[in-house]
């Protein structure tokens, strides 16, 4: 059987930076900076792990609205 997927689309710029800033209160930008103070941060494995879950559920309501 030879089925052809779509290829996921990227998700929007917009879309990114609501979920860094919800989970990473710091950021402000997913732009690069070139300051050590603003591209790095101290983030906790459980603020990491959430930003997943939501980057997953939007992921799986973006493939559902296909």
């Amino acid at each position: 059987m030879n089925t052809k997927t779509t290829p996921a689309k990227a998700p929007s710029e917009a879309l990114l930076l609501e979920i860094a800033s919800k989970h990473f209160h710091s950021i402000e930008t997913l732009e690069t900076q070139n300051s050590d103070r603003l591209d790095f941060h101290d983030v906790a494995v459980w603020a990491i792990r959430a930003a997943l879950e939501a980057a997953y559920a939007a992921g799986v309501t973006a493939a559902t609205k296909r």
